[in-house]
Protein backbone atom coordinates (compact mmCIF):
# COMPACT_ATOMS: atom_id res chain seq x y z
CA UNK A 1 0.00 0.00 0.00
CA UNK A 2 2.79 2.55 0.90
CA UNK A 3 4.81 1.40 -2.59
CA UNK A 4 1.48 2.36 -4.25
CA UNK A 5 0.74 5.77 -2.63
CA UNK A 6 4.51 6.80 -3.06
CA UNK A 7 4.11 6.09 -7.09
CA UNK A 8 1.28 7.46 -7.02
CA UNK A 9 3.01 10.37 -5.30
CA UNK A 10 5.84 10.78 -7.63
CA UNK A 11 3.33 10.30 -10.92
CA UNK A 12 1.69 13.68 -9.35
CA UNK A 13 5.01 15.02 -9.02
CA UNK A 14 6.01 14.25 -12.31
CA UNK A 15 2.43 15.94 -14.14
CA UNK A 16 3.20 18.94 -11.62
CA UNK A 17 6.68 19.59 -13.53
CA UNK A 18 5.37 19.04 -16.62
CA UNK A 19 2.36 21.70 -16.32
CA UNK A 20 5.45 24.12 -14.97
CA UNK A 21 7.66 23.60 -17.87
CA UNK A 22 4.47 24.03 -20.68
CA UNK A 23 3.13 27.21 -18.29
CA UNK A 24 6.75 28.85 -18.90
CA UNK A 25 7.93 27.76 -22.44
CA UNK A 26 4.14 27.83 -24.16
CA UNK A 27 2.22 30.46 -22.20
CA UNK A 28 4.48 32.59 -20.89
CA UNK A 29 7.14 33.37 -23.38
CA UNK A 30 4.61 33.91 -26.06
CA UNK A 31 3.00 36.44 -24.13
CA UNK A 32 5.80 38.03 -24.09
CA UNK A 33 6.94 37.54 -27.40
CA UNK A 34 3.34 39.76 -28.30
CA UNK A 35 3.28 41.85 -25.21
CA UNK A 36 7.03 42.97 -24.91
CA UNK A 37 7.69 45.06 -28.23
CA UNK A 38 4.36 46.16 -28.24
CA UNK A 39 5.67 48.19 -24.82
CA UNK A 40 8.96 48.99 -26.36
CA UNK A 41 11.52 46.40 -24.94
CA UNK A 42 12.32 45.03 -28.05
CA UNK A 43 11.85 45.79 -31.70
CA UNK A 44 8.10 45.18 -33.09
CA UNK A 45 7.91 42.83 -36.25
CA UNK A 46 4.79 42.14 -37.16
CA UNK A 47 5.15 38.82 -38.56
CA UNK A 48 7.27 37.44 -35.44
CA UNK A 49 4.18 39.04 -33.34
CA UNK A 50 1.68 36.66 -35.35
CA UNK A 51 3.60 33.69 -34.89
CA UNK A 52 3.63 34.36 -31.51
CA UNK A 53 0.06 35.15 -30.95
CA UNK A 54 -1.19 31.45 -33.37
CA UNK A 55 1.56 29.65 -30.62
CA UNK A 56 -0.20 31.17 -27.83
CA UNK A 57 -3.73 30.34 -29.08
CA UNK A 58 -2.93 26.82 -29.76
CA UNK A 59 -1.00 26.44 -26.14
CA UNK A 60 -4.43 28.06 -24.66
CA UNK A 61 -5.89 25.83 -26.86
CA UNK A 62 -4.91 22.47 -25.45
CA UNK A 63 -4.87 24.05 -21.84
CA UNK A 64 -8.51 24.71 -22.19
CA UNK A 65 -9.34 21.36 -23.19
CA UNK A 66 -7.57 19.44 -20.18
CA UNK A 67 -9.42 22.02 -18.32
CA UNK A 68 -13.35 21.04 -19.70
CA UNK A 69 -12.49 18.20 -17.36
CA UNK A 70 -10.11 18.93 -14.97
CA UNK A 71 -11.24 21.04 -12.12
CA UNK A 72 -6.84 21.54 -11.74
CA UNK A 73 -4.49 20.81 -13.18
CA UNK A 74 -3.60 18.11 -11.40
CA UNK A 75 -5.32 16.51 -8.90
CA UNK A 76 -8.46 17.88 -6.71
CA UNK A 77 -6.67 20.76 -5.68
CA UNK A 78 -4.51 23.70 -5.73
CA UNK A 79 -1.05 22.75 -6.47
CA UNK A 80 2.37 24.14 -7.47
CA UNK A 81 1.58 24.12 -11.34
CA UNK A 82 -1.65 26.09 -11.01
CA UNK A 83 0.34 28.62 -9.02
CA UNK A 84 2.71 29.06 -11.53
CA UNK A 85 0.29 28.61 -14.25
CA UNK A 86 -2.01 31.68 -12.32
CA UNK A 87 1.11 34.04 -12.10
CA UNK A 88 1.94 33.56 -15.42
CA UNK A 89 -1.60 33.88 -16.82
CA UNK A 90 -2.23 37.12 -14.71
CA UNK A 91 0.43 39.51 -16.64
CA UNK A 92 -1.31 38.51 -19.66
CA UNK A 93 -4.85 39.01 -18.27
CA UNK A 94 -4.08 41.93 -16.96
CA UNK A 95 -2.31 43.96 -19.74
CA UNK A 96 -3.06 42.40 -23.46
CA UNK A 97 -5.70 39.59 -23.26
CA UNK A 98 -8.37 41.10 -23.74
CA UNK A 99 -12.22 39.38 -23.50
CA UNK A 100 -12.96 39.47 -27.58
CA UNK A 101 -9.77 37.08 -27.26
CA UNK A 102 -10.05 35.24 -23.87
CA UNK A 103 -13.67 34.27 -24.38
CA UNK A 104 -12.47 31.67 -27.35
CA UNK A 105 -11.31 29.42 -23.94
CA UNK A 106 -14.03 29.02 -21.65
CA UNK A 107 -12.56 26.43 -19.37
CA UNK A 108 -9.49 28.39 -19.09
CA UNK A 109 -11.37 31.71 -18.39
CA UNK A 110 -13.44 29.45 -15.57
CA UNK A 111 -10.30 28.25 -14.27
CA UNK A 112 -8.36 32.09 -14.42
CA UNK A 113 -10.99 33.46 -12.58
CA UNK A 114 -11.87 30.75 -9.71
CA UNK A 115 -7.96 30.62 -8.67
CA UNK A 116 -7.47 34.79 -8.60
CA UNK A 117 -10.57 35.00 -6.57
CA UNK A 118 -9.17 32.58 -3.81
CA UNK A 119 -7.89 34.43 -0.51
CA UNK A 120 -4.79 33.18 -1.03
CA UNK A 121 -4.28 34.38 -4.77
CA UNK A 122 -5.87 37.84 -3.44
CA UNK A 123 -3.91 38.27 -0.75
CA UNK A 124 -0.63 38.53 -3.51
CA UNK A 125 -2.34 39.66 -6.63
CA UNK A 126 -5.02 41.92 -5.43
CA UNK A 127 -8.04 42.38 -7.83
CA UNK A 128 -7.69 41.53 -10.91
CA UNK A 129 -9.32 43.40 -13.91
CA UNK A 130 -8.64 42.25 -17.29
CA UNK A 131 -7.45 44.38 -19.86
CA UNK A 132 -9.84 46.29 -22.25
CA UNK A 133 -7.45 46.61 -25.02
CA UNK A 134 -3.90 45.41 -26.66
CA UNK A 135 -1.47 48.07 -26.19
CA UNK A 136 -0.50 50.18 -29.15
CA UNK A 137 3.19 49.96 -30.28
CA UNK A 138 5.49 52.15 -28.40
CA UNK A 139 6.88 55.13 -30.84
CA UNK A 140 10.33 56.06 -29.92
CA UNK A 141 12.01 59.29 -30.91
CA UNK A 142 15.46 59.03 -32.82
CA UNK A 143 18.01 60.70 -30.67
CA UNK A 144 18.67 63.60 -33.17
CA UNK A 145 22.58 64.37 -33.89
CA UNK A 146 22.80 67.03 -31.47
CA UNK A 147 22.05 64.66 -28.61
CA UNK A 148 24.17 62.10 -29.83
CA UNK A 149 27.17 64.80 -29.81
CA UNK A 150 29.59 63.98 -26.90
CA UNK A 151 29.92 66.82 -23.69
CA UNK A 152 33.22 69.05 -23.95
CA UNK A 153 35.87 68.45 -21.84
CA UNK A 154 37.05 71.12 -18.93
CA UNK A 155 40.15 72.89 -20.50
CA UNK A 156 43.30 71.14 -19.36
CA UNK A 157 46.93 72.34 -18.13
CA UNK A 158 49.79 71.38 -19.88
CA UNK A 159 51.15 68.77 -18.64
CA UNK A 160 54.83 68.03 -18.69
CA UNK A 161 56.09 65.63 -21.51
CA UNK A 162 57.02 62.47 -19.84
CA UNK A 163 60.11 60.31 -21.90
CA UNK A 164 59.16 56.55 -22.18
CA UNK A 165 61.46 54.04 -23.35
CA UNK A 166 60.45 52.38 -26.32
CA UNK A 167 59.18 49.14 -25.65
CA UNK A 168 60.20 46.44 -28.24
CA UNK A 169 57.50 43.60 -29.69
CA UNK A 170 57.57 40.50 -28.19
CA UNK A 171 58.31 37.56 -29.72
CA UNK A 172 55.50 35.17 -30.04
CA UNK A 173 56.10 31.47 -30.25
CA UNK A 174 54.13 29.91 -33.67
CA UNK A 175 52.49 27.78 -31.10
CA UNK A 176 51.08 30.64 -29.33
CA UNK A 177 49.23 31.94 -32.62
CA UNK A 178 45.56 31.30 -32.67
CA UNK A 179 44.70 28.85 -35.33
CA UNK A 180 41.87 29.58 -37.26
CA UNK A 181 38.69 27.47 -36.37
CA UNK A 182 37.69 24.84 -38.82
CA UNK A 183 35.00 25.40 -41.44
CA UNK A 184 32.18 23.77 -41.15
CA UNK A 185 31.51 20.92 -44.25
CA UNK A 186 28.51 22.57 -45.38
CA UNK A 187 30.33 26.00 -45.71
CA UNK A 188 32.77 24.46 -48.16
CA UNK A 189 30.37 22.86 -50.34
CA UNK A 190 29.76 24.54 -54.28
CA UNK A 191 27.48 27.18 -54.22
CA UNK A 192 23.77 27.10 -54.39
CA UNK A 193 21.16 28.64 -56.12
CA UNK A 194 18.71 28.78 -53.11
CA UNK A 195 19.40 31.04 -50.53
CA UNK A 196 18.14 30.43 -47.34
CA UNK A 197 17.75 33.18 -45.85
CA UNK A 198 15.55 34.52 -48.67
CA UNK A 199 13.25 31.74 -48.10
CA UNK A 200 12.70 32.05 -44.62
CA UNK A 201 12.32 36.30 -45.11
CA UNK A 202 9.33 34.85 -47.25
CA UNK A 203 8.13 32.63 -45.21
CA UNK A 204 8.06 34.73 -42.26
CA UNK A 205 6.05 37.58 -44.50
CA UNK A 206 4.21 36.13 -46.24
CA UNK A 207 0.26 36.56 -44.77
CA UNK A 208 -2.10 36.45 -47.15
CA UNK A 209 -2.32 34.19 -50.35
CA UNK A 210 0.11 31.59 -48.65
CA UNK A 211 -0.31 29.43 -51.09
CA UNK A 212 0.16 31.30 -54.27
CA UNK A 213 3.01 33.01 -52.88
CA UNK A 214 4.58 30.83 -50.47
CA UNK A 215 4.60 27.42 -51.69
CA UNK A 216 5.34 28.64 -55.64
CA UNK A 217 7.98 30.71 -54.00
CA UNK A 218 9.68 28.03 -52.58
CA UNK A 219 9.39 25.66 -55.21
CA UNK A 220 11.08 28.63 -57.77
CA UNK A 221 13.88 28.32 -54.93
CA UNK A 222 14.56 25.27 -54.57
CA UNK A 223 17.55 23.62 -55.30
CA UNK A 224 17.90 19.74 -55.32
CA UNK A 225 21.84 19.90 -56.14
CA UNK A 226 22.26 22.21 -52.97
CA UNK A 227 19.81 21.28 -50.93
CA UNK A 228 18.06 17.92 -49.91
CA UNK A 229 13.99 17.50 -48.29
CA UNK A 230 13.21 15.13 -45.76
CA UNK A 231 10.37 13.73 -44.06
CA UNK A 232 10.34 12.42 -40.42
CA UNK A 233 7.90 10.38 -38.49
CA UNK A 234 8.33 9.76 -34.40
CA UNK A 235 8.96 6.21 -33.67
CA UNK A 236 7.09 6.34 -30.32
CA UNK A 237 3.53 8.02 -31.05
CA UNK A 238 1.91 5.51 -28.99
CA UNK A 239 3.88 7.53 -26.20
CA UNK A 240 1.79 10.78 -26.99
CA UNK A 241 -0.74 10.22 -25.06
CA UNK A 242 -1.03 13.77 -23.32
CA UNK A 243 -0.71 16.79 -25.44
CA UNK A 244 1.36 19.54 -23.23
CA UNK A 245 4.32 16.50 -23.00
CA UNK A 246 3.95 16.21 -26.33
CA UNK A 247 4.14 20.08 -27.16
CA UNK A 248 7.76 20.00 -24.87
CA UNK A 249 9.12 16.97 -26.42
CA UNK A 250 9.05 18.79 -29.86
CA UNK A 251 9.65 22.28 -28.23
CA UNK A 252 12.88 20.61 -27.04
CA UNK A 253 13.57 19.14 -29.65
CA UNK A 254 13.98 22.37 -32.00
CA UNK A 255 15.97 23.58 -29.75
CA UNK A 256 18.82 20.80 -29.69
CA UNK A 257 18.65 21.64 -33.51
CA UNK A 258 19.76 24.69 -33.01
CA UNK A 259 23.26 24.11 -34.32
CA UNK A 260 21.96 23.57 -37.84
CA UNK A 261 19.70 27.04 -37.91
CA UNK A 262 22.59 28.25 -40.57
CA UNK A 263 21.98 25.43 -43.07
CA UNK A 264 18.38 24.37 -42.41
CA UNK A 265 14.31 24.94 -42.20
CA UNK A 266 11.83 22.87 -41.01
CA UNK A 267 8.14 21.87 -39.99
CA UNK A 268 6.91 19.56 -36.85
CA UNK A 269 3.24 19.16 -36.92
CA UNK A 270 1.67 17.42 -34.02
CA UNK A 271 -1.55 15.82 -34.80
CA UNK A 272 -4.74 14.27 -33.56
CA UNK A 273 -7.37 16.15 -31.12
CA UNK A 274 -6.83 13.99 -28.98
CA UNK A 275 -3.98 11.65 -27.61
CA UNK A 276 -2.00 9.52 -28.66
CA UNK A 277 -0.80 12.00 -31.40
CA UNK A 278 1.28 11.94 -34.04
CA UNK A 279 4.22 13.91 -34.64
CA UNK A 280 5.46 14.40 -38.49
CA UNK A 281 8.14 16.64 -39.65
CA UNK A 282 9.57 18.26 -42.84
CA UNK A 283 12.97 19.47 -43.13
CA UNK A 284 15.06 21.05 -45.23
CA UNK A 285 18.33 20.78 -45.07
CA UNK A 286 21.79 22.21 -47.12
CA UNK A 287 23.11 19.40 -49.12
CA UNK A 288 22.02 16.52 -50.16
CA UNK A 289 22.13 14.02 -47.35
CA UNK A 290 21.57 15.03 -43.52
CA UNK A 291 24.47 17.01 -42.05
CA UNK A 292 26.51 14.14 -40.01
CA UNK A 293 27.48 16.70 -37.02
CA UNK A 294 23.34 17.11 -36.18
CA UNK A 295 23.30 13.22 -36.66
CA UNK A 296 26.20 12.78 -33.93
CA UNK A 297 25.14 15.81 -31.50
CA UNK A 298 21.70 16.02 -32.09
CA UNK A 299 19.83 12.70 -30.15
CA UNK A 300 16.70 12.92 -30.87
CA UNK A 301 17.36 12.47 -34.58
CA UNK A 302 17.57 8.68 -33.87
CA UNK A 303 13.82 8.91 -31.86
CA UNK A 304 12.54 9.93 -35.14
CA UNK A 305 12.42 7.53 -39.11
CA UNK A 306 13.74 10.06 -41.84
CA UNK A 307 12.84 9.26 -45.78
CA UNK A 308 14.44 11.57 -48.10
CA UNK A 309 12.02 13.15 -50.34
CA UNK A 310 11.55 11.90 -54.25
CA UNK A 311 10.65 15.47 -55.75
CA UNK A 312 9.83 13.72 -59.00
CA UNK A 313 6.88 11.98 -56.88
CA UNK A 314 3.99 14.81 -57.39
CA UNK A 315 2.67 13.15 -54.02
CA UNK A 316 5.36 13.60 -51.92
CA UNK A 317 5.88 17.51 -53.33
CA UNK A 318 2.51 18.23 -52.26
CA UNK A 319 2.73 16.63 -48.82
CA UNK A 320 5.87 19.36 -48.76
CA UNK A 321 3.27 21.77 -49.90
CA UNK A 322 0.90 21.08 -47.06
CA UNK A 323 3.17 20.90 -44.48
CA UNK A 324 4.77 23.90 -45.04
CA UNK A 325 1.60 26.01 -44.82
CA UNK A 326 0.11 24.05 -41.84
CA UNK A 327 -2.76 22.41 -44.15
CA UNK A 328 -5.54 21.33 -41.58
CA UNK A 329 -7.14 18.48 -41.94
CA UNK A 330 -3.22 16.72 -42.77
CA UNK A 331 -4.16 13.76 -43.52
CA UNK A 332 -8.04 13.50 -42.74
CA UNK A 333 -6.85 14.55 -39.08
CA UNK A 334 -6.68 18.23 -37.30
CA UNK A 335 -3.77 19.96 -35.78
CA UNK A 336 -2.98 20.23 -32.28
CA UNK A 337 -0.15 22.37 -33.67
CA UNK A 338 2.26 23.61 -35.78
CA UNK A 339 6.15 24.21 -35.23
CA UNK A 340 8.38 26.17 -37.47
CA UNK A 341 12.25 26.09 -37.39
CA UNK A 342 13.81 28.84 -38.99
Amino acid sequence: MELCLKAMQLHAMGHIEQWIDFSTTEIDANIGRWLYPRLGYAPHIPPSEEIAISALKRALEALNTHLASNTYLVGHGVTLADIVMTCNLFYGFKVILTKSFTSEFPHLERYFWTLVNQPNFQKLLGDVKQAESIPPVASKKPLQPKELAKPKKAKEEPKEEVKTEEVKPKEVAEEDVPKPKPKNPLDLLPPSKMILDDWKRLYSNTKTNFREVDIKGFWDMYDPEGYSLWFCDYKYNDENTVSFVTLNKVSGFLQRMDLVRKYAFGKMLIIGSEGPFKVKGLWLFRGTEIPKFVLDECYDMELYEWTKVDINDEAQKERVSQMIEDAEPFEGEPLLDAKCFK
